[in-house]
């Protein structure tokens, strides 16, 4: 348990509240004031899942809105049933690709 630097209440800074809230470890969920959007690491359009792509968007609604298309898109959470009937449309959002990596995508387990 830690005490917030700014209420002095005794706050855990490691429980689920604290984590959405973000901001500076000595502030409680409270007092905490996150400012920037945080990136998102989502598996390459190449169908591989060896690919990875980090996204950093404008603003916290256009990433949540992303994940939740590609999660519904890519067959998250679907199991073994088929996620073609429910495709979502593309978001109409701004992002910007910070780090892309494909190694090789055609390597069938071989190196």
């Amino acid at each position: 348990m830690n005490t917030c630097s700014e209420c002095g209440d005794k706050f855990n800074p490691y429980s689920p509240e604290k984590r959405r809230a973000g901001g500076l470890f000595i502030h409680c969920a409270d007092c905490s004031e996150e400012t920037s959007v945080r990136c998102v690491g989502v598996t390459g359009s190449s169908g591989k899942m060896v690919g990875v792509e980090i996204l950093h968007f404008d603003s916290q609604e256009d990433r949540e809105e992303y994940v939740e298309y590609w999660k519904n898109n890519s067959g998250m959470y679907k199991s073994k049933s088929c996620q073609l009937t429910k495709l979502k449309a593309t978001p109409n959002i701004r992002f910007k690709k910070s780090h892309e990596n494909h190694p090789n995508v055609n390597h069938k387990g071989k190196f």
